[in-house]
């Protein structure tokens, strides 16, 4: 029993530790996943100073006007969920926006191009069925939600348990909303410059911005042909990425406002040949920064 009790005075000082602000300002969180999505931004801070928390760096600043903290959210879910809650714990964040590279799921759009869905969702929270019969495959009874969507073989897409301050009880969501003050500032925004060419390499067509619609999150890289067609087909997806859905889900059980924008790298397995991330990120990842700065420099 005294050694339980240690453990409980141990996890008290840990808290205490977690619960310290770093900094007052009123700030807009700049999330992206690697670095060479938060390349271009950094380039742009004003007067940064940096904190350094379990090995992460917060990077306060100005962005075109705007107090804003930047920071890297690591690549996955688990990555983007721990290190949202850890800037919202540590400062004062008024808003979150992700900029960053995706795959892209909707065949009407092209590698380079920026979009910023209205709502995401976390596609690979699944249920992995029974298969009753050749090519037949059940839910457990006690399992609800496993229907809300059609299924891909034996994995079937399930809604995720959230609660916040003001719905204590577990609610059970599929779609994680963006603002939509923000969104409106989005779909505002013109005549950004969206580049394709890099490093000699040129994009046959001109990148363009495409604001609404959907996109999911989960914790796989997809590069399947057959996964991106069923993913367009059963979610109407524009874009596919590793990391906003998290960040949604942890900006709306904190009740703060978030907004995403995401340019297509690659096509999640739609292309002729080889996956194209390697080729085109650097594109990709710095029209989603000029069209994530032209937000910011419309945002109110």
């Amino acid at each position: 029993m005294a050694t339980l009790t240690g453990c409980i005075g141990i996890y008290k000082s840990v808290g205490a530790v977690e619960d310290t602000r770093l900094d007052d300002t009123p700030r807009i969180a700049v999330i992206s996943a690697f670095q060479p999505e938060l390349t271009l931004l950094l380039t742009r801070l004003q007067k940064p100073v940096t904190h350094s928390v379990h090995g992460v760096d917060f990077t306060t600043g100005t962005l075109e006007g705007k107090p804003v903290v930047l920071f890297l959210s690591g690549i996955s879910m688990t990555n983007a969920t721990m290190n949202t809650q850890r800037v919202l714990d540590r400062f004062r964040v008024t808003h979150v926006v992700f900029s960053g590279i995706a795959g892209g799921v909707n065949p009407a759009l092209h590698v380079g191009d920026v979009t910023v869905p209205a709502q995401w969702g976390q596609y690979l929270e699944v249920l992995m069925a029974r298969e009753t019969a050749p090519d037949r495959f059940s839910a457990p009874p006690f399992i609800t939600d496993a229907t809300m969507f059609p299924n891909f073989g034996m994995v079937h897409p399930r809604s995720v348990e959230v609660r916040t301050e003001a719905k204590p009880q577990i609610e059970r969501k599929f779609w994680f909303e963006a603002d939509p003050k923000m969104l409106a500032v989005a779909r505002s925004i013109r005549n950004v410059d969206l580049a394709n060419c890099s490093a000699g390499r040129c994009l046959p067509r001109k990148p363009k911005l495409v604001v609404g619609g959907n996109g999911v999150s989960g914790q796989a890289f997809m590069d399947n042909k057959a996964y991106r067609e069923y993913t367009f087909r059963t979610f109407q997806a524009n874009v596919i990425d590793m990391e906003t859905a998290a960040v949604g889900m942890v900006a709306y059980s904190n009740g703060v406002p978030y907004i995403a924008f995401r340019s297509l790298s690659d096509l999640a397995g739609g292309g002729d040949g080889e996956n194209e991330m390697g080729t085109f990120m650097g594109i990709a990842a710095d029209n989603s920064a000029k069209v994530m700065l032209a937000f910011l420099a419309a945002w109110k």
